[in-house]
């Protein structure tokens, strides 16, 4: 398969182009544990690292590819070998030249356990045999074997100039880790805010934006504000321009302000679910496991923590990512008087003085760990609802810790705990294999554990064939398998991302195909 990409024409009748120069302030929820764009594992910090980083294709709202930084791909008919053709006239922020070299050096380091050890890239890069420059402008990868998704990760992965891997920097990103995109970064003050400037060399934005050449904007200040109630203050006082992240309880206020505008839409990937350890008592019984799968009402928790204002989650996906299978919904969940007849058959069927239940003297208590540097969007406030829920309607207490960074990866790392919540948002099955396939081949973030051969044998068949419809087939089975009969994962809400800003700012935007906050690149601002 040939796809030569050429970039779209700007359409549209002749108009003023937007003004250039100033400064826009974003509120933002999340402060990044690292600017390396490749070892960071934090979705929301994306709308930051994307000012600075960019990839060899950009995507369409329906999936499929555009130039960037590669103005062509051609895929071999076995399926083994992608080839890229470079862009022309593209350098990095410190000087070094985007060629072929520099892309090889990238792609040859994400599979190196040393660089990337944990991070979701590292398992697929060790898919890839071989990465070599044909001449200065091709690039040829090519895999161990047929795997569907790899033009997905390819095309996405965020590249770095070659000399950052060997700075100091290297994994904590700063200034020697440079990309190529229409922003630098010029400073960062840690819990207050990064600042960024207009890269004024910028000539190669993808055709799914908005216009060509630098930025219309001179900077951008992200300002770390991770309350909610903050946030909002800010943009109601003039402190800042726009703000991400807003609160169910928020967004019926500011929707209705005639000088802000509102913008929100779905992300792709996995949606927010509490993913049960199947090997470690008590969820290592399925019977507990659907248990707690029948007991929740989500659709009634969901609506009153959010007000209305985020989607109930149903299955391993995301419902806009066309690997979702609509069946699942309804077809599980709000019914206590089977979980309770279940934890009964089980033999959890004495209470403590609390009202727990209890076998051979032992209170049914599941460890729920999450991860502080996830926390947001009331996240906590819906595990506490879901404790709530636990205890109320079938006697079962969940033990809710917020862990730091290392502590998070030595759980992670050891298997030692109950449960742990997370959301994803790679595409195109992904985010399903991360989860699903045997911890020691690819399930780098597996956190219910699971080795069933079931999966991994349905997710193998997926990745070999290029029939949408055959993949469409084998991830809905795999879907039922491992919510509604197995319980290894109990899907929440769906994430998503919302925006509002001041109507003088023009320009914002969500990302096609993924719907994650746009970089900043098409914004304009209205004179004062």
């Amino acid at each position: 398969m040939r796809c030569v990409l050429a970039a779209a024409a700007l359409s549209g009748s002749a108009v003023a182009a937007p003004p250039s120069g100033g400064t826009l302030t974003w509120g933002v929820e999340t402060e990044p544990t690292t600017f390396n764009p490749q070892l960071n594992g934090q979705a929301k910090a994306e709308l930051i690292l994307r000012a600075s980083f960019e990839s060899l294709l950009a995507r369409k709202p329906d999936g499929s590819y555009v130039p960037w930084l590669a103005s062509g791909y051609q895929v071999s008919a076995d399926g083994l070998t992608y080839t890229f053709t470079l862009r022309d006239g593209v350098k990095f922020t410190d000087g070094t030249p985007f060629d072929a070299a520099a892309v090889v050096k990238n792609f040859v380091q994400v599979r190196d356990p040393s660089y990337c050890a944990g991070s979701s890239i590292c398992g697929i890069a060790t898919r890839l045999d071989d990465a070599r420059a044909i001449d200065p402008h091709t690039v040829q990868l090519t895999l161990k074997e047929p795997y569907a998704p790899f033009l997905s990760f390819a095309a996405a992965l965020k590249l770095i100039s070659p000399a950052a891997y060997a700075s100091a920097q290297l994994k904590s990103g700063g200034h020697d880790v440079a990309g190529t995109g229409p922003f630098i970064l010029a400073s960062y003050r840690r819990g207050q805010e990064a600042d960024f400037v207009r890269n004024p060399d910028y000539r190669w934005a993808p055709a799914t934006a908005g216009h060509q050449g630098p930025a219309y904007l001179d900077r951008v200040v992200y300002r770390f504000l991770p309350e909610s109630s903050v946030r909002t203050g800010a943009l109601l006082s003039g402190q800042v321009d726009v703000i991400e992240g807003v609160s169910g309880n928020d967004a019926g206020l500011l929707g209705k302000q005639p000088d802000l505008r509102y913008l929100h839409a779905l992300n792709t990937g996995s949606p927010y679910s509490l993913y049960l350890n199947v090997t470690q008592p008590p969820t290592s019984d399925p019977q507990v496991r659907r248990a707690l799968l029948q007991a929740l009402d989500l659709d009634a928790l969901v609506a009153a923590i959010y007000r209305g204002k985020r989607t109930r989650a149903w299955g391993i996906t995301s419902p806009v990512d066309p690997l979702y299978d609509h069946s699942i919904e309804h077809s599980y969940g709000n019914n206590p008087a089977l979980a309770n007849r279940l934890l009964d058959e089980a033999g959890w069927s004495a209470r403590d003085p609390a009202g727990y239940r209890t076998r051979d003297g032992r209170r049914l208590s599941i460890d729920v760990v999450q991860a502080l540097a996830t926390v947001r969007d009331q996240r906590d406030v819906l595990l506490q609802g879901l404790q709530a829920q636990a205890r109320q309607r079938i006697g079962v207490e969940l033990k809710i810790r917020y862990v730091d960074a290392g502590t998070y990866a030595d759980v992670h790392n050891s298997g030692r705990f109950g449960a742990i919540p997370n959301s994803n948002t790679d595409t195109d099955g992904i985010d399903t294999e991360n989860h699903y396939l045997p911890v020691d081949r690819g399930g780098v973030i597996n956190y219910s554990r699971t080795a069933d051969p079931r999966l991994s044998e349905w997710l193998l068949a997926a990745a070999r064939t290029r029939d949408d419809a055959a993949r469409g087939q084998l991830y809905s089975r795999l879907q039922h398998s491992v919510i509604v009969d197995e319980a290894y994962a109990i899907p929440l809400y769906q994430p998503e991302d919302q925006i509002v800003a001041n109507t003088r700012v023009h320009g914002l935007s969500f990302r096609s195909f993924k719907q994650m906050p746009e970089t900043p690149y098409d914004v304009w601002l209205d004179p004062h």
